[in-house]
């Protein structure tokens, strides 16, 4: 029953599909997992929705990632804050960057979607 996968796990399968949506270019797959309203708060600058999915406009953005590190923090029953480190190598590049990442998940209109989130740079970081 889905009900009974705990929210950490059900967070994080909801944001590894929007890494996943990076990778594959998905934009209708993006706009599905993020709130109208949702704003980014990224090392250059503030981003609504419309930014954080017409990134996809020439295809995929990210070519591999990984997650580790990953945090709960529960707000309420109907919102939680999935916090973790992402390794990533953007497309077209050769170095791998490292980002902390906080993404907020709340349900509205029964559905789980992403409100916000903020990237920090993980400088000095121990990347392949």
């Amino acid at each position: 029953m889905a009900d009974q996968i705990p929210l950490k796990t059900r967070l994080l399968d909801l944001e590894i599909r929007v890494w996943e949506a990076l990778v594959s270019g998905d934009r209708r797959a993006d706009d599905a997992l993020l709130a109208d309203d949702f704003i980014g708060v990224y090392p250059d600058g503030f981003f609504g929705k419309d930014a954080h999915v017409g990134q996809l406009d020439g295809g995929s953005t990210v070519a591999q990632y990984r997650l580790s590190h990953v945090q709960l923090r529960q707000v309420s029953d109907v919102a939680g804050v999935l916090i973790y480190r992402a390794d990533y190598l953007r497309t077209e590049q050769q170095g791998w960057e490292v980002m902390l990442v906080s993404s907020l998940w709340e349900i509205r209109d029964g559905d789980w979607v992403n409100t916000f989130s903020q990237d920090t740079p993980l400088t000095g970081a121990d990347v392949p």
